[in-house]
């Protein structure tokens, strides 16, 4: 938030779940690489994603994330994609989760989708095995 204004009750509860699904050290490298230009946006995402969405009820963390997962696979957000798998160690969504979810991608938004989501995917899991392991 700007140095003036103190956050919201909306952002202080995005950044808590923010921190909850993506974990400490992604949201401290998002905020020390947070500039003038770009730190609307984050503010942004964190009340709005985090804060409004990400922080209701209806549906659980694991439920978000593998809908989530899902829509990015689909529109091609390649990165988002890798980022949101490596936080299913936090939301309770399993590999199997996220296989289905990319499977319902290959029918309602093509097989190339699904394909290079799940290329990720695989990507993003022997990492976090890697990280495990060591």
């Amino acid at each position: 938030m700007n140095e003036t204004a103190s956050p919201s009750e909306r952002y202080r509860q995005g950044m808590a779940t923010r921190r909850a699904v993506l974990g400490d050290a992604h949201v401290d490298r998002a905020a020390a690489t947070s500039t003038e230009f770009d730190r609307p946006f984050q503010e942004l995402i964190t009340e709005a994603a985090w804060g409004h969405v990400w922080s209701r009820p209806a549906l659980t963390k694991r439920e978000r994330s593998i809908v989530t997962i899902a829509l990015l696979a689909a529109l091609g957000q390649d990165d988002e994609v890798a980022m949101h798998v490596r936080a299913t160690a936090n939301t309770g969504a399993t590999r199997e989760d996220i296989c289905e979810a990319l499977l319902h991608v290959a029918i309602y938004a093509g097989v190339p989708a699904a394909n290079h989501a799940i290329k990720i995917a695989k990507q993003a899991f022997e990492q976090m095995d890697a990280e495990k392991a060591a």
